[in-house]
């Protein structure tokens, strides 16, 4: 994808032996349970199971993509009791051979890491004991955390000043909200000071690509989440850009991923010589954040970046070793001008004459089936390749019901928040995709998920909607899209703090301990 406009700065400048075992259980929003043991023994590792007494099936637990269906009503609860099917389990087994002679090996119990040499080389002794010496403080925190949010389907509604989150829109609103405020009282981040801009501590705020430098901006800025002292984190941010790697490492039409392969490994290796935290977890404390389509890519420059650590990506296809039990989906954001201004906001249903629209470019391989079926061939479907003259973008989506998001190179699309900005309810089509925040927000209660087989039946599948239930689904447009909006300072509940939601959950599935 082009680069053309990624330069869009934000309102200020961003500154300048050992063992894994993941169980496959369902912990509060997302299953996935890992235990970091240091040291030269490794006994059994006592699990309390934290999952929920009433708590719906996360998308990421029964399948890691959105499966496809015609629109159907979704249940009037979203919340029911249900356990972990057997099918969430992943039969594959995949090794990763990293450096000091370690091997990862996952497979559906456990990940298991064997060194050889599990001194670490890159701290001191002194240094070790200070760090590992805080480890039980830090996980003792972290387990009070877990305890609450499993109380909270019992518990009443918490009181909350800004917003209290209800609905079928939630998998399990009463615990979204306990665990956001649990994170909001301890979850701290480290940022590493290590690396310069633009390659590091600076991201485009503008273009597809804006949350990358939005993230960085508003992390570097924050006084709440981010900690100063790395033995006080609880998770450490490696604040690096794919994007302006792809710019100023890359060479152009060289089809030569070498450069960023080795940017993106050094950068790793700087700051686990220098600092013992990297080391002390294998990365799986560690998180990145990138919005560009290599993305995923560049994680795997480094087998224990792509295999341990949390990857926030908006190309969050399964196909392409994406794990949402480790993982977070984040939305793909079009900031043409860098903020909000004029993209969120739409008139009634009663002045939506359009039942569905799409307009945009042929790539990828859904967007051609899409324009094959419908384009210029209903009036009820609005499908165009480009626009009649005189027409706005803005003004169609705000003419119609729903607003077609078919997947173009990668799974993700701009239009899918695009439509939640303009009030018109998303229908995706694409294989593969991990909606945002899908650990916490049933899609399915406002949105419609087509398969790329169903494409000649779009128009059944979105008639058979009643007017009832569409207005139901367009008013919960409305509240969800409060998650996606940009602000600058952030505010509660917008993009900014779902991310670290995100990454709060699964930074709650790894339990780091001395033995």
């Amino acid at each position: 994808m082009g680069d053309e406009d990624v330069d869009g700065k934000c309102r200020m400048s961003a500154c300048s032996s050992a063992k894994l075992f993941l169980f496959m259980v369902p912990l509060v929003l997302v299953s996935g349970f890992a235990f970091v043991n240091i040291g030269p023994k490794c006994p059994t590792p006592f699990l309390t199971s934290l999952s929920t007494t009433h708590i719906s099936p996360p998308l990421l637990l029964s399948s890691p993509s959105l499966p496809p269906a015609p629109a159907l009503a979704p249940s009037p609860q979203a919340a029911k009791e249900v356990s972990l099917p057997t099918s969430a389990l992943s039969t594959k087994v995949e090794s990763v051979q990293g450096d000091k002679n370690r091997t990862i090996q996952l497979n559906p119990i456990n990940i298991t890491l064997v060194s050889n040499n599990v001194t670490s080389t890159a701290s001191s002794e002194l240094m070790k004991k200070r760090v590992t010496k805080k480890i039980d403080k830090i996980e003792f925190e972290l387990q009070k955390a877990r305890v609450a949010i499993k109380a909270a389907s019992m518990d009443d509604p918490v009181d909350d000043p800004d917003y209290v989150p209800i609905g079928p829109m939630y998998w399990n609103a009463k615990v979204f909200h306990r665990s956001y405020l649990e994170m909001e009282k301890q979850f701290k981040i480290f940022v590493y000071r290590e690396g310069d801009p633009p390659l590091f501590h600076d991201g485009p705020c503008k273009s597809i690509y804006s949350m990358e430098g939005n993230f960085i901006y508003e992390m570097e800025r924050d006084t709440h989440f981010r900690t100063n002292n790395p033995d006080k984190a609880h998770a450490f941010y490696l604040p690096l850009s794919v994007v302006k790697m792809v710019r100023y490492v890359y060479q152009r039409d060289s089809h030569d991923f070498g450069p960023i392969r080795r940017t993106v490994r050094d950068y790793i290796d700087l700051v686990s010589d220098r600092y013992p935290y990297w080391n002390r977890s294998i990365g799986a404390d560690h998180f990145i954040l990138s919005c560009h389509d290599w993305g995923p890519e560049a994680s795997f420059s480094h087998p224990h970046l792509g295999q341990n650590s949390i990857r926030a990506l908006c190309n969050a296809n399964t196909s392409e070793r994406f794990k949402p039990r480790k993982d977070v989906s984040i939305p793909e954001i079009n900031l043409r001008t860098g903020s909000l201004k004029g993209l969120v906001g739409g008139p009634s249903p009663s002045v939506r004459p359009i039942l569905a629209f799409f307009a945009g470019g042929v790539h990828g391989p859904v967007r051609p089936v899409l324009l094959q079926h419908w384009e210029n061939k209903d009036n009820d479907i609005r499908v165009h390749k480009y626009l009649p003259k005189g027409t706005s973008y803005p003004d169609m989506m705000r003419s119609s019901k729903f607003c077609l998001c078919p997947s173009g190179y990668e799974v993700a699309s701009p239009r899918i928040v695009e439509a939640l900005y303009s009030g018109c309810v998303p229908v995706l089509i694409n294989s593969g995709y991990v909606p945002p925040f899908s650990d916490v927000l049933n899609w399915r209660s406002f949105s419609v998920i087509v398969s790329v087989e169903d494409i000649p039946k779009l128009k059944t599948i979105l008639t058979s909607i009643s007017p009832r239930q569409y207005l139901k689904m367009y008013r919960r447009v409305l509240k969800v899209r409060r998650h996606f909006e940009v602000n600058s300072p952030a505010k509660r509940f917008d993009v900014f703090h779902m991310i670290l939601h995100s990454i709060w959950v699964r930074r709650l599935n790894v339990r780091i301990r001395e033995v």
